[in-house]
């Protein structure tokens, strides 16, 4: 994979990435906490807390344990052992799930009911007849006909729990109905059930938002589910698997019905994680963990409902604008509408910095292609898209009008190979050429070009972007695009179009980066040249915003540069191995990272280069996977008036004292001092 990361520097020099994942959680859930957060969106960063740490055990957590199951020795260059890293990871995780539900019980529970929302507890509404008779209702006819009990015996042994699924061990005295004694059965509730139950208003003692767990209601009425039996405890639990998907590329014939046939069994890969109610009896839960085979530190026992994702609904259910974000509204380009958009684009560059920026010319550039007879072909790679996506239609409608269409659609796109294997299919009914990236190499590039016939001539329109084509996440998350008709990057992307779509070697490319040929060595070479312009003694700098940085020789280039008198700001919203203002190795380098209403998804790399800069924008981080296993593209942004404005963000971004946190050598982060004045840089860009 990488053979130009040297022995310089040792273990110790390096933070984990997966315990450095761990923290960056750690400062998500920090959010929930912030009394200057709107309270519905902490309850919001609660739910974004548990959902990124089940994505962490699914997929992370699975892979160290498959490591460690083979004797592997290492997971990266701090040189833990799988089985140590399996150990820190669980004392971590306990210690964050504690605060999760501490967070849950003890602030924002009591803020919500300061506010007249409650979760109304069994004890309060079994002793109000009206609540107990409504509920009792809603058991009967709206859970109770889709509950399927199942007792464990020989003949119903453990049942196969689907991943993240809410279910119930019911512990039972006394025989059935065929005289069979049973110890224990399971009760699931279906996922299509809401886990939040807003009890109405007109129910009296009831008041405006008041709701009620699921795992409550069918705790408090499950013993209708065994007549003639008694119930003597019911637990509410949830199983974590490995949600990984195995399909050799190599060896299958069509990669879409590969996937589309491996799909089903993410539900039930190997189980990593068991959490169970806090007061659920040892007994019971060894007995749980023996079943499913897993250790005691996989175990997690909760004083709240197993899953805390699923109370992101209720933003949705209170209508309460106050304690929420205010409304905000993207910018619209006055520049960029439908009916001049490419004579637009031919006159100069044109930078949109989302969600500031609103993406509907993004939307409008491939209606106007559509429908434009003079544009002749649209080309455009897709990672994540969504469903009923404003983007796909316009290439339907383009493949419609007769325009050649080619997608590359990524289909292992983890969590949305589904939703993108019904877009291709889409597609390729429509009549657009779809292709599935590169065997070995996931397409994470994010680029359309279009071909438009001009006085005779072909010329290339190029929209290039740090984050994906998807309307939805285009609203919150941080991106950079770029409309361009320069030559030499319309070319380019057309070659890289070339390697996607087609066979031969590698083309040269002239103005882009690309990943996996010339990215890599092209970072190192700008490091490296900063570093030669300080022992020269000029001044030398760098500021890199992305969302991870991992790869091992890339940190040892910016150890490197520090050592040599290169100022360094970097700006990494998530995982961070390099250890910033260590003597002799890295004191010239800081990192911060931004945690705020919208996701830091930018990804930049500026190099001063003597008062000659060089400023990419990327799909990249600077990680393995993007580096070496995936097919991505850095690019030029040409205009010095872009550049400066992506130079002027990233200042707020440094200056930011409100919603920044700075990493220590240690490994640890702290929130940065807030000054005289505050900055909070996502709200100046709002405002700007």
């Amino acid at each position: 994979m990488n053979d130009t990361a040297t022995d310089t520097y040792t273990p110790d020099h390096y933070i984990n990435r997966w315990l450095s994942l761990l923290e960056f959680n750690q400062r998500v859930l920090e959010q929930a906490k912030d009394d200057r957060v709107p309270l519905i969106e902490r309850m919001k960063f609660l739910c974004i807390s548990c959902s990124n740490l089940d994505e962490f055990y699914e997929v992370r957590v699975a892979g160290l344990k498959q490591m460690a199951e083979v004797g592997a020795v290492q997971t990266g260059p701090d040189n833990i052992l799988p089985t140590t890293l399996l150990s820190q990871i669980s004392e971590r995780a306990h210690a964050l799930v504690a605060d999760q539900y501490g967070t849950l019980n003890s602030v924002l529970i009591p803020a919500l009911e300061d506010e007249n929302i409650r979760f109304v507890r069994r004890v309060d509404w079994v002793s109000n007849p009206e609540q107990d008779d409504w509920l009792r209702g809603y058991f009967h006819n709206g859970l109770l006909p889709v509950l399927s009990p199942i007792g464990l015996d020989p003949a119903h042994p453990f049942p196969r729990i689907i991943n993240k699924s809410l279910n119930f061990v019911v512990s039972l005295d006394g025989k059935d109905a065929f005289g069979r004694t049973a110890r224990f059965a399971v009760v699931g509730a279906p996922r299509s059930l809401p886990r939040l139950i807003q009890i109405p208003r007109e129910v009296p003692g009831t008041g405006p938002n008041d709701f009620v767990f699921l795992s409550s209601v069918i705790h408090a009425y499950v013993d209708e589910l065994f007549p003639g039996m008694t119930v003597s405890g019911c637990y509410q639990f949830r199983v974590t698997r490995n949600s990984e998907l195995f399909v050799d590329e190599e060896e299958v014939d069509d990669l879409l019905l590969a996937l589309e046939g491996e799909l089903p069994q993410r539900q039930y890969g190997d189980e990593v994680r068991l959490e169970v109610a806090h007061n659920c009896p040892d007994g019971v839960w060894q007995y749980l963990l023996d079943k499913l085979g897993l250790a005691e530190e996989d175990l997690f026992r909760v004083d709240g409902p197993v899953n805390l994702n699923r109370l992101m609904a209720l933003g949705d259910l209170v209508d309460r604008p106050d304690l929420k974000y205010p409304p905000f509204t993207s910018r619209l380009s006055s520049t960029l509408g439908q009916d001049r958009i490419f004579d637009t684009i031919s006159r100069k560059d044109i930078l949109l910095h989302h969600p500031f920026d609103s993406f509907a010319p993004v939307v409008e550039l491939l209606r106007a292609a559509a429908k434009d007879p003079d544009v002749l072909a649209i080309k455009q790679t897709l990672y994540r898209t969504g469903t009923d996506s404003a983007v796909v239609d316009a290439l339907i409608k383009a493949a419609h009008a007769g325009k050649e269409v080619t997608v590359v659609v990524e289909l292992r796109a983890r969590f949305d190979e589904a939703d993108n294997i019904g877009l291709a299919e889409a597609l390729q009914d429509a009549g657009a050429h779809v292709v599935y990236g590169v065997v070995g190499h996931k397409a994470h590039a994010k680029m359309v070009l279009i071909v438009r016939r001009e006085n005779g001539h072909l010329t290339h329109y190029c929209h290039l972007s740090t984050g994906n084509y998807h309307p939805r996440t285009a609203r919150l998350y941080t991106d950079y695009g770029l409309f361009t008709a320069d030559p030499a990057i319309g070319e380019d992307v057309h070659r890289v179009f070339l390697q996607l779509t087609s066979l031969g070697k590698v083309l040269k490319l002239d103005k882009l980066l690309q990943s996996p040929f010339s990215l890599h060595p092209g970072i190192i070479r700008f490091i490296g040249r900063e570093a030669e312009h300080a022992h020269a003694g000029r001044k030398a700098r760098i500021v890199a915003k992305m969302n991870s940085l991992t790869e091992r020789s890339v940190i040892d280039a910016l150890y490197a540069a520090s050592s040599a008198g290169v100022e360094i700001d970097l700006i990494i919203r998530g995982m961070c191995c390099l250890r910033p203002g260590v003597p002799g190795l890295s004191e010239n380098i800081r990192v911060r990272s931004i945690v705020g209403r919208f996701l830091e998804h930018t990804r930049v790399y500026y190099f001063a280069n003597d008062g000659k800069p060089d400023l990419y924008c990327s799909s990249a981080d600077w990680m393995e996977r993007n580096l070496f296993r995936r097919v991505e593209t850095a690019f030029p942004v040409l205009d010095k008036k872009l550049a400066k404005r992506i130079l002027t963000d990233l200042d707020l971004y440094l200056n930011d004292n409100t919603q920044a946190w700075e990493l220590t050598a240690e490994g640890g982060y702290r929130r940065a001092d807030a000054g005289e004045t505050a900055l909070m840089a996502q709200q100046a860009l709002m405002e700007s």
